[in-house]
């Protein structure tokens, strides 16, 4: 009798259920507006910062670093509160998202605008560099509040090793999705609208419209679900929470849980470093306008959204390691052509640009499949589980590579004697330094950092097999617990 019951209930369990299209449409909506913003951002706010605002390339990179060390800081704060959340009505994730979605797309939108202190442009720079330094803070602020919880759900959303794989296609279905719909209306304003600053301030507005309500699809698409797990992991008996900083040395001493913060860094540091000076290189190396930059955006967007179900079909048949080899060799030999590139050699570019594309979605892909592995494995040591301090963990190390990352682009430039614009000015000629510069940000720099990812990817301990042990000890205790 009460084997039948708990059969019963096992049936009854939504947990036990594989993920609804309705569901996984829903989770991937939430990484639109987080996308959207974030793309734009990596991919026009530096060159903004240059030839809109008038600011030098040193001092718009460190903009950026400031904003990123503050994003990277935070992370782990958000991630450790979210665990502690409680809430009947949104369980511990979705009060952030629902409450955070609207402050995070205005201050988003607020660090396109360019208010003038000065009517002299170099009286302006330091008023506007502090004004940027503020916004960004607060906005990072909120991208995190947002971002962090929606990261952290994975988990909670479905226990099964490759269902996680499939979950995390919709999720950069959606990402990658957005960022190439992010670059088509940046195409499609950048040619209708020939005032550059008010160009990006439409941008802006229309990609917050976008954010916002994708965020709030996510919430009340995927709240069932949430909740259901919510209240069987109330019932589950756990040991009494540990202080923060206990916290903090059990994470670093996850070993795998080091192998994907690795991955993941050098993964994104290449992502993001090719990102911010592709604009520079489309436009000052290959000689080609503004206008063009968009469509070769887009070229490695739709690639990499074209390929994100292949990898996840094929990551299912020979695993996750041997996926992300394949597309990361790709993207590394893309990225070391870039460099040689000359004007005129533009069906190579686009080449390159589908190459980078096919391993730009294993960057995606790849390193966020594996963190659910890791948090089960800490699971199982602890009896605890904290998909908020882990993400949050991960995520600050990644932001604070990136922020190095970014500056180092922009102090470079500006060492190199680039030469920055104003709005309503035609863009100037690049010195043969400058223009070197930009060419080894596109090119070694990123491959330097895809090697580096490999070699951890290939001593990553989790297997498939590793993973099926971990969920059947896993399941064994909550029986013992149940019984």
């Amino acid at each position: 009798m009460n084997n039948s019951g708990a059969d019963g209930d096992a049936q009854q369990d939504p947990l036990s259920k594989k993920l609804d299209l309705k569901t996984k449409l829903a989770y991937g909506a939430g990484d639109l507006g987080p996308a959207v913003t974030a793309n734009i951002s990596v991919f026009y706010l530096l060159i903004f910062f240059t030839n809109v605002a008038g600011i030098p390339a040193g001092l718009a990179g460190t903009i950026l670093m400031i904003g990123k060390i503050w994003d990277g800081v935070n992370d782990p704060l958000v991630g450790f509160l979210t665990d502690k959340t409680k809430s009947r009505r949104w369980g511990r994730r979705l009060p952030w998202m629902f409450y955070g979605a609207i402050p995070f797309g205005i201050f988003f939108f607020l660090q396109w605008t360019v208010p003038q202190f000065s009517a002299n442009q170099s009286e302006n720079i330091w008023p506007l560099f502090w004004y940027y330094v503020a916004i960004g803070i607060i906005s990072q602020s909120f991208y995190t509040v947002v971002n962090l919880p929606y990261t952290a759900m994975t988990p909670e959303l479905t226990q099964d090793y490759d269902e996680r794989t499939s979950l995390n296609s919709y999720r950069f279905t959606f990402s990658i999705g957005g960022s190439i719909l992010s670059l088509i209306l940046a195409l499609i304003i950048f040619i209708k609208i020939s005032d550059r600053q008010q160009a990006y301030l439409l941008l802006a507005a229309v990609c917050t419209v976008i954010s916002i309500l994708g965020l709030y699809w996510c919430v009340f698409g995927v709240r069932d679900r949430i909740l259901a797990f919510e209240a069987k992991r109330i019932q589950t008996e756990e040991p009494e929470s540990l202080p923060f900083f206990e916290q903090l040395k059990i994470v670093f001493s996850n070993r795998p849980f080091l192998f994907v913060i690795g991955i993941y860094l050098f993964s994104w540091l290449g992502v993001q470093i090719t990102a911010s000076i592709i604009p520079y290189f489309v436009v000052n190396c290959m000689a080609l306008k503004e206008s063009d930059v968009p469509t070769v955006l887009i070229a490695v967007q739709a690639t990499a959204l074209l390929m994100l179900f292949v990898w996840g079909e094929l990551s299912k048949k020979v695993g996750k390691k041997v996926v992300y080899f394949l597309g990361m060799s790709l993207w590394i030999i893309a990225a070391a052509g870039l460099f040689f590139l000359q004007p005129g050699q533009i069906v190579l570019m686009y080449v390159m640009a589908v190459m980078a594309g096919i391993g730009v979605s294993t960057a995606y892909l790849i390193p966020w499949s594996m963190m659910p592995d890791v948090i089960e494995l800490d699971e199982l040591q602890t009896g605890q589980r904290r998909e908020g301090i882990f993400y949050g963990f991960m995520v600050l190390l990644q932001k604070f590579g990136l922020a190095f990352g970014l500056f180092l682009v922009g102090n470079t430039l500006q060492i190199s004697g680039f030469k920055e614009s104003v709005a309503g000015s035609a863009l100037p000629i690049q010195p043969e330094s400058a223009l070197f510069a930009i060419r080894i940000a596109v090119g070694p720099i990123p491959t330097v950092c895809l090697l580096c990812g490999l070699v951890l990817t290939y001593f990553y301990p989790i297997t498939r097999e590793m993973h099926a042990e971990i969920m059947l000890k896993l399941k064994e205790r909550q029986e013992k617990r149940g019984s």
